[in-house]
């Protein structure tokens, strides 16, 4: 939320201004009670039909299943783990605001943490927070559109002279070609985020929906058929079958 480059929208910017002064544990009391945060994490939880009576709290030991960060701030490399007290700091990284040498340097810090546990567990997630590509194709569209327009005006004020500069107006015309040629790069560049969107928005919205009445329903009705056992049975002899 400290990023000035990226608009964090309303419900977070209240929440970040009501909480500028709190030190980090409260800090994070009141990430923990924000009602919209719970909301927008709980959206994502997959439908459980059968939830168990008694839990079992993770121990001091455990390890438990979690995201870890890593982010590079005022030219220091931080660590950011939910289980440890505070910010770990990884040492000096190179370069200034926007520049990706740090990746080199957390490259090993990640590797070395995955073999660490690569005897035990297999299930490792490695993601990047990046700017909204459609945004960042938008802008340079809007860009490749504004330099298109210069050129076309020095083009028209080379036609209206009597005597027209060849070289110059064959250099505007290429100039204008490969501009043109971008435009449409882009173009299909945001089409094709675009397409992506859509896709994460059905696979979100098939991920979240609870299909568990229908099959609850489904299995009823094969029951009324008389025709779930038999399936049950085939799938017991097909499981029990030679491999």
């Amino acid at each position: 939320m400290n990023c000035p480059d990226i608009d964090i929208g309303p419900e977070l910017s209240k929440l970040k201004e009501f909480t500028k002064n709190f030190p980090p544990e409260l800090k994070g009391l009141a990430i923990n009670n924000s009602e919209a945060i719970r909301t927008a994490h709980n959206s994502f939880a997959r439908p459980e039909p059968f939830v168990p009576e008694e839990q079992k709290a993770a121990g001091k030991d455990d390890d438990v299943y979690h995201f870890i960060s890593y982010i590079p701030v005022d030219g220091v490399l931080y660590e950011l783990d939910g289980l440890k007290e505070g910010p770990i700091s990884l040492g000096q990284c190179l370069g200034g605001p926007g520049d990706m040498e740090w990746l080199k340097m957390v490259q090993p810090v990640i590797q070395e943490r995955i073999e660490r546990y690569s005897k035990s567990e297999i299930r490792f997630n490695l993601m990047a927070v990046i700017k909204n590509r459609k945004e960042m194709y938008t802008a340079e569209l809007k860009e490749l559109q504004k330099k298109r327009e210069r050129i076309l005006q020095q083009l028209g004020t080379l036609q209206s002279e009597r005597v027209a500069d060849k070289t110059s107006f064959e250099a505007l015309n290429k100039q204008l070609s490969e501009v043109n040629s971008e435009i449409e790069g882009a173009t299909e560049k945001i089409l094709m985020e675009e397409e992506k969107f859509k896709k994460w928005r059905t696979e979100n919205i098939r991920r979240k929906h609870n299909y568990i009445p229908f099959l609850f329903n489904f299995l009823k009705i094969l029951a009324e058929k008389k025709q779930l056992k038999p399936l049950i049975e085939k799938a017991k002899q097909k499981s029990s079958g030679p491999r």
